[in-house]
């Protein structure tokens, strides 16, 4: 089993990997810029270890760094969370040829996953039903053309290496492609490194659905259902919910296997989300991501399995003691995503907080790093809370939903606490009808 895990990242994914680490019996090791000094994870950690400055570049993306602070402490396993290097496979090989356990999938399919186009061919091969495109890369205007004519308008331009949104533009006349393909190209550059683009059909009015998957070094391929995504601003998710309410018994059953019968293929190890755009009864895939997710607190509160837990012990090359049948879908669960942002302009707010109180009682899990008296720092990203609420079906849960923000508390800095109790009144909402560009439609309304 695995003695010491070093956990190289910041903020709540940070203090959730603790948490999991601590009833496992495993001590832990956090990494901190000069700037996270005081942060929840540094203070609760059994050891820390400065890594570098605020910019991430030189700390929580450097590499060298945390090997170097993984050796000074003697652990003998890294978990990478989201986001920094998580799903950068060079670093799980480098941690590897080190001798450390990485926790998460082999650096092979890290690899595959995170590039688009390879991920849709291999996606397709595997049975799995995607988007229609192009099939690799698109390098000039007139291939887009060709290819957009071919599949039909609109179309959607995305970065082969792209994520979060970025370098991603939706043509949805002729006459705009030139300028929108160079546009996705640039962005593509300034973002990644990588100009590369790909096309493929845009979907109107589509939802985004993932399906969570876990599969250990034995053979055992499980997935635990989906999650409904599809409440998102500028392609950032921000309400999360499981189940569905779009989805019945059979499709959910369709997909689940279809997904799990890929990843057995596959022989994927580890943690996973095989992520979906739905529109008229079928599914579209669009990427997989080989990490833990955001929003992973849903599924452990409609199934009961604690995943970060799951993720070490299958590191540690332990088979899953859970098969398909001993999953179920227990209630309702729902992700509210808490900013520092302002909740009008959704510009970054970084600042001090001076009151910290937040929602409790049955069904209710916070995922924080905050505290009162914290200084949030500018050089990351802005989440500062998770709220997650669970009840026996839906219109409980969004009850409970609207008690908790209502009883919220963070002072001190803006938040996006104000929006998500609009949002989580709205007709939509409440009827579940929403799709991913909603929110957008939303927002402008309340502009207007």
């Amino acid at each position: 089993m695995i003695r010491k895990v070093l956990i190289a990242n910041r903020g709540e994914i940070a203090v959730r990997i603790l948490r999991a680490c601590r009833e496992l019996d495993i001590a832990t090791v956090a990494v901190h810029s000069t700037a996270d000094a005081g942060a929840m994870h540094v203070r609760l950690a059994d050891e820390s270890v400065c890594i570098g400055p605020p910019p991430a570049a030189r700390s929580y993306l450097d590499k060298a760094a945390i090997l170097a602070a993984a050796e000074i402490t003697g652990a003998d396993a890294i978990h990478p969370g989201y986001g920094f290097l998580a799903e950068n496979p060079e670093f799980a090989e480098m941690v590897r040829e080190h001798g450390y356990v990485f926790i998460g999938p082999d650096p092979e399919h890290i690899r595959v996953m995170g590039d688009k186009i390879r991920a849709k061919a291999k996606m397709r091969e595997l049975g799995v039903p995607v988007v229609p495109g192009s099939d690799g890369a698109v390098r000039s205007r007139e291939e887009a053309a060709r290819i957009a004519a071919e599949i039909g308008y609109p179309v959607l331009i995305k970065a082969v290496a792209g994520g979060g949104g970025r370098g991603m533009v939706v043509v949805r006349d002729p006459g705009d492609l030139p300028r929108a393909f160079d546009l996705a190209r640039s962005e593509a550059r300034a973002g990644f490194g990588d100009d590369r683009v790909y096309i493929e059909k845009f979907l109107d009015r589509p939802r985004h659905i993932e399906i969570q998957v876990l599969g250990d070094r034995h053979g055992n391929v499980v997935h635990l259902f989906e999650r409904d995504c599809s409440i998102q601003r500028r392609h950032q998710k921000v309400i999360e919910e499981a189940p569905s309410p779009v989805l019945d018994d059979a499709a959910r059953a369709a997909i689940g296997s279809r997904v799990v019968e890929a990843m057995r293929q596959l022989g994927y190890v580890g943690a996973g989300t095989v992520e979906f755009l739905w529109a008229d009864g079928q599914f579209y895939f669009i990427e997989m991501n080989t990490r833990i997710q955001v929003e992973h607190p849903v599924t452990e509160m409609i199934t009961g399995v604690d995943l970060v837990r799951e993720q070490i012990r299958i590191a540690a090359g332990e088979p899953l003691d859970f098969d398909q049948d001993d999953l179920e879908i227990r209630g309702h669960a729902m992700e509210f995503r808490i900013t520092a942002e302002d909740p009008e302009t959704m510009l970054p707010a970084p600042g001090r907080v001076t009151a910290w109180h937040p929602a409790g009682g049955p069904g209710v899990r916070v995922d924080s790093h905050l505290y009162a008296g914290y200084t949030i720092p500018p050089y990351y990203d802005s989440l500062i809370a998770k709220l997650v609420v669970h009840d026996r079906d839906r219109p409980r849960c969004l009850a409970r939903a609207r008690r908790s923000l209502g009883e919220f508390v963070v002072d001190g800095t803006p938040s996006t606490m104000s929006l998500l109790r609009a949002i989580v009144e709205s007709e939509q909402m409440l009827t579940g009808t929403y799709d991913i560009g909603w929110l957008e439609r939303f927002l402008e309304a309340r502009r207007s």
